[in-house]
């Protein structure tokens, strides 16, 4: 018998071989109610994820056992004591659970482009130090042959993030683009709904968020139609605008494929050569088709890479020493509590959808949880349970090392913050916002700018030593509000942002 996670969904968890199942080997799925206990998770989230598993044992039918249980282990119990196969599941604690089950053996991990063992000889080849996605990705561009011309990078550089940064249309509320692919609900879906209707009626559990039609694909068929619509029609905008924001279009340009990518749905290997034949065929630009496999061969491989090469006490750092806890109104995901409205609008977003793209979450929420000096155990588990594609896999990396710069600089150069300004040079958020992004001290005091001088204050012993923060640090004590800058936001303590 061969078990699959909620998260390998895809066919290619299933090809035979050394190390997979026989195209006749019995399957067994376990849908266990504790999962949903343990953490407050965005309704939208539960719904998407019961609902891929469950079309997914509609579509592999009386080969496939499905198992409602209240744990995995009683799941499993219940499938006799004959020897079951799973490849690596995607968390620690998952595997740690495989691996102590006496009849279970862990195959090797499948859905990613680098087999752990080869990302470890990499690593180690750089004296487990300096791990920097740019290398990384090169290395895995090469090794694959992805836009390439022999051996050197098409076009002739390997990055065209320079291009890729241009803010978005003036007095545009929306991209001139199609939207992205919308799937639609089914008898399915409808059950789902009424389960965990009946769960929260009953106490069983407790979700954020709402819970919507549902947004993103939970069938191998609605990822891949997901994804050529993507390809075919998005694609081409991509690129100049992907680290842009309009409080009308969360969406952009961007894929929006997370969700099935980490659901096993769609394999990152395909994603990367449909865009690249794009490429190839003159149906998109080269700047928006690199910018697109960068983040999937190059950051979403490399932070999976790194989860499991830092090992898990990493998801413990906390380098700057940040023990705050998140208030209610950020768990509660409670947006009409907040005032500044870039902080609000994507607040909303994530409680309406349980999405939003990348700079949202980094430069929005990542970076106000930096600066107010959240606890970073705490804001790794909020993102990982509020958001659609958020798994541990994911989240220990994004939040810990790039967005909360709490191991130290381990994973990027810079904390990724900032003030007002680079907010309102890449949106639309801050013209109607009772805050000024210029102010830093005031009624009209913007709480990013605000925020950013007071976290280069409370670090700067730290960040003087950085070469890519040494020059705002210094800038510090040519500001001649510091002190007030220090008192507003001693007394504002963390609520600089809501009513």
């Amino acid at each position: 018998m061969h078990w699959l996670f909620g998260d390998q969904l895809g066919p290619h968890f299933l090809t035979p071989g050394e190390e997979g199942p026989s195209r006749d080997t019995p399957l067994l799925m376990i849908e266990a109610r504790s999962v949903f206990r343990r953490r407050r998770f965005h309704r939208a989230k539960a719904h998407l994820v019961l609902s891929a598993m469950r079309h997914r044992a509609a579509e592999l039918g009386d080969r496939l056992t499905y198992v409602r249980a209240d744990t995995y282990r009683e799941g499993l119990e219940r499938t006799g004591t004959g020897p079951v196969t799973v490849h690596h599941p995607t968390s620690y604690a998952a595997l740690r659970l495989v691996e102590a089950l006496s009849r279970v053996t862990v195959l090797p991990a499948r859905g990613f482009l680098v087999p752990m063992p080869d990302f470890a000889a990499w690593a180690d080849g750089h004296g487990g130090k300096g791990l920097r996605q740019e290398a990384f990705y090169h290395w895995v561009r090469g090794a694959h042959g992805w836009l390439m011309d022999g051996d050197r990078p098409a076009g002739g550089r390997w990055n065209l993030d320079h291009d890729n940064r241009e803010p978005p249309p003036r007095d545009a509320d929306r991209l001139p683009v199609d939207r992205p692919y919308r799937p639609r609900e089914d008898e399915i879906d409808d059950e789902v709904r009424h389960d965990l209707d009946r769960w929260e009626r009953d106490g069983d559990v407790s979700f954020v968020g709402r819970d919507g039609p549902r947004l993103f694909p939970a069938t191998r068929t609605e990822a891949r139609a997901a994804l050529r619509r993507f390809v075919e029609r998005r694609l081409g905008t991509f690129g100049p605008y992907e680290d842009a924001m309009l409080a009308d279009d969360p969406v952009m340009s961007h894929s929006r494929l997370s969700a099935a990518l980490n659901l096993g749905l769609l394999d990152p290997a395909e994603c990367v050569e449909r865009a690249e034949a794009a490429w190839r065929a003159g149906k998109a630009p080269l700047n928006s088709v690199e910018g697109y496999i960068r983040q999937v061969a190059g950051w979403r491989e490399y932070v999976w890479q790194l989860y499991w090469y830092f090992g898990d006490a990493y998801r413990h750092s906390n380098e700057l020493r940040h023990t705050a806890p998140l208030p209610d109104w950020w768990n509660d995901l409670d947006a009409d509590a907040v005032e500044a409205r870039c902080l609000r609008t994507v607040l909303a977003q994530v409680r309406d959808t349980g999405w939003t793209h990348h700079i949202p979450r980094l430069m929005i929420l990542g970076s106000h949880a930096l600066q107010q000096g959240w606890d970073p155990a705490a804001v790794t588990d909020w993102f990982h349970r509020c958001f659609v594609d958020g798994y541990d896999w994911v989240m220990v990396p994004n939040v810990v090392g790039m967005s909360q710069y709490a191991d130290g600089g381990r994973m990027t150069t810079k904390p990724y913050t900032s003030g007002g300004a680079y907010v309102n040079r890449m949106s639309d958020l801050c013209g109607p916002c009772v805050y000024r992004p210029g102010d830093r001290t005031g009624e009209h005091a913007c709480p990013y700018t605000a925020g950013y001088w007071a976290f280069l204050d409370r670090h700067r012993a730290r960040l003087a030593g950085n070469y890519r923060t040494a020059q705002p640090v210094r800038q510090l004590d040519r500001l001649a509000d510091l002190d007030e800058v220090r008192r507003q936001e001693r007394a504002r303590g963390g609520r600089t942002a809501v009513t």
